[in-house]
């Protein structure tokens, strides 16, 4: 039988047998505190959470899955149609359309899965944090950068346990690249790149929101699928996925693969808050240059974005590309004829003084370039706890966290700051060709108000943190 490990804090993984074991085993157990065997949910590791999943008919569902072990005892979602597989694979589980009323009636939830489109993350979380239940996010973990701030500092105010869904942070890919860049193998590293595959959904099309108004379904509140964004017509186009491409709803190719491409950089390179950012665009309408354009309602098909990171932890200054809508930095010149640049979703090169290093989404595959440098390359032993099953076990970090009352590997902590510098690029999409100046600190973008607006949510009536 595999035994368990813990992580505790930042400390190496320690057995759970070898630190009962013996007299000095006992000694150092009578001094921990008592979250250390029943978490922050008053649990024992043995006894199940309930859990309660909001936005279940996406990746919710997959989400669930890999909680089966718990008690999965409240579903939500305001497209019952979309989440009628779901409710009948948990018979068992109470069903609402609105999570306020789920928090309301329900008292026995434990925990909670928030993966709903990218516009209601905040606030269904918050809701969550601020009744003192555990909070599992998709990525990003928010829409706009002042909601990530939020999050993270009521999640330490409310002492509860947290994650973002960016499961790349518990493969051994990101914890490999994160070794090999600590170890020197390519010397300091002062220029990254990243590309993706995204957008997969219909983007930088419509310039206009769709001017036809056909009836919302029955199975659907759209009042609440909205959110706190602002009120418009249904329309089919949004939903169950296109909404990513959309300002309203989503974040775009950015939101969507930066915070599982970029976190093994953001880890890697002990990165925190950018100080510059600056995109380029594909233009996607006539007239976008006229200084009365009409107002962008979508992403564009492909983007680049910039930014700067000053020197931090004895570690010099940083540039960071990314690319998206089949865009790609230049091939190193050091990787073969005929091999592949990251994977199909795409991947990450680190240029070091003394190297290269790249690697496919999720930290996965890392090798060095050239060659000859990976051939002769001998790993360094391992200084970061691994995760059991990798990226399967993202959700189940989560479940050991709230049990045993010690961080989860992407809990806010870490992941609110990454969501920050992830949508700073978009904010930097909505403003291309401008140099944005950034004080992470203030959350002020100091050299354009226009664009110093959008750090902030907006929210229609009726609707806050």
């Amino acid at each position: 039988m595999k035994e368990e490990k813990l992580i505790l804090g930042s400390n190496p993984e320690i057995g759970r047998r070898d630190l009962l074991k013996g007299a000095t085993g006992m000694a150092v157990v009578s001094m921990l505190p008592r979250t250390f065997f029943i978490g922050a949910t008053g649990k024992s590791p043995n006894e199940k959470l309930n859990i309660a999943g909001v936005g279940v008919g996406g990746m919710g569902k997959s989400n669930l899955q890999k909680c089966e072990a718990e008690n999965i005892v409240a579903l939500c979602d305001v497209d019952q149609a979309h989440a009628a597989p779901v409710y009948a694979k948990y018979p068992n589980a109470k069903t609402y359309v609105d999570y306020r009323e789920l928090f309301d009636k329900q008292k026995d939830i434990d925990a909670v899965i928030v993966a709903t489109p990218d516009h209601t993350h905040a606030v269904i979380a918050m809701a969550a944090i601020k009744a003192g239940k555990h909070v599992y996010v998709q990525k990003p973990l928010t829409h706009y950068v002042n909601e990530a701030r939020a999050l993270t500092e009521a999640a330490r105010e409310h002492k509860v346990m947290t994650q973002m869904g960016n499961q790349g942070r518990s493969g051994d890919g990101t914890r490999e690249i994160c070794e090999w860049l600590w170890s020197g193998v390519i010397g300091n590293v002062t220029e990254v790149h990243a590309w993706t595959n995204r957008p997969v959904w219909p983007q930088g099309i419509e310039v206009e929101r769709p001017k036809d108004t056909p009836p919302v379904p029955d199975t659907l509140n759209w009042d609440l699928w909205l959110g706190p964004a602002p009120s418009r017509p249904y329309h089919p186009t949004y939903l169950p996925e296109s909404w990513r491409a959309w300002w309203d709803f989503g974040t775009g190719s950015l939101g969507d693969l930066g915070c599982h491409l970029l976190d093994c950089v953001f880890w890697g390179l002990k990165l925190k808050y950018p100080t510059a950012v600056e995109g380029c665009i594909s233009t996607y309408w006539e007239g976008f240059w006229k200084e009365t354009r009409p107002k962008n309602e979508t992403y564009p098909r492909s983007s680049i974005v910039r930014y700067q990171f000053p020197e931090r932890e004895g570690l010099p200054p940083v540039k960071l590309s990314w690319y998206d809508g089949g865009l790609t930095p230049p091939r190193p010149d050091e990787l073969e004829d005929g091999k592949e640049m990251g994977d199909s979703d795409g991947g990450v090169l680190f240029i070091g003084e003394k190297g290269k290093l790249m690697c496919g989404c999720y930290g996965k595959r890392p090798r060095l370039l050239p060659d000859a440098l990976m051939k002769d390359f001998k790993k360094p032993a391992p200084s970061l706890p691994r995760i059991p099953d990798g990226l399967d076990g993202h959700e189940r970090d989560w479940i050991r966290a709230c049990k045993d009352g010690t961080p989860s590997c992407s809990n806010f902590d870490y992941a609110g700051p990454l969501s920050e510098m992830v949508l700073m690029g978009n904010l930097a999409v909505r403003f291309p060709n401008q140099h944005l100046r950034w004080d992470g600190e203030l959350m002020q973008v100091t050299n354009n108000k226009n664009a110093d607006e959008y750090v902030r949510s907006a929210y229609r009536e009726g609707w806050a943190l």
